[in-house]
């Protein structure tokens, strides 16, 4: 029997960089907590941070995804898009993050074909879940996630990341690299190569996860 569904739908960049550090931010314009961005960090050691800008948001994504801690702090994203692409600004407690995304892909192309009510689908992401795996070692499309709960991901679009630059707790991050090894916050990860992609994510709570 199918549990609550909760559905959010955004953006999600997922960067490296020389230091070892790597960043996943959500951007997320429409979800059941209104519009909202937060900011997954595992650090060059293992360590997972989650950054949220509210209370609520961090006990949920917490149960969810797995972190060694959470800081409740103020977290922003402005960006702008032009003929070349999209620029993000993101701003989340000791983190300043600059990028800039280019075109879409050939494959982005493809994922803005689907049908919204297809992309929402766990069937569709169980379908994709396999060629997703081939195609980008470590990117899951469906799996469990927490206690009691199940995900899945239906991909919209996807831009190449070109160009970054992070400060974290006053340190430069170096240049942009790829996301290795994999993010260890979930089931999956983001892809290797820098990333953004527009993505609708459903999370599924089961009666003991309510």
């Amino acid at each position: 029997m199918a549990g609550e569904r909760l559905r959010f739908d955004g953006w999600i960049a997922g960067v490296g960089t020389a230091s070892g550090v790597r960043l996943v931010v959500g951007h997320w314009p429409r979800s059941p907590f209104g519009a909202f961005s937060d900011v997954m960090v595992e650090y060059a050691d293992g360590e997972r941070v989650l950054l949220a800008p509210s209370q609520q948001i961090a006990d949920f994504v917490a149960a969810t995804y797995r972190f060694d801690r959470t800081e409740v702090v103020p977290v922003s994203v402005t960006g702008s898009v032009s003929v070349s692409g999209h620029v993000w600004v993101v701003e989340a407690g000791p983190l300043r993050l600059r990028l800039h995304a280019g075109r879409r892909t050939a494959l982005g192309r493809l994922l803005s074909a689907v049908p919204s009510p297809l992309v929402r689908s766990p069937l569709w992401a169980a379908l994709c879940d396999v060629p997703a795996r081939l195609l980008m070692p470590g990117v899951r499309t469906l799996g469990r996630a927490g206690p009691g709960r199940r995900e899945w991901y239906g991909a919209r679009d996807l831009r190449p990341v070109l160009a970054a630059e992070a400060v974290l707790d006053g340190a430069d991050l170096g240049p942009l690299a790829p996301l290795d090894p994999p993010v260890a916050f979930g089931f999956g990860s983001a892809p290797r190569a820098p990333s953004l992609v527009r993505v609708t994510t459903t999370v599924e709570i089961g009666p003991a996860g309510r």
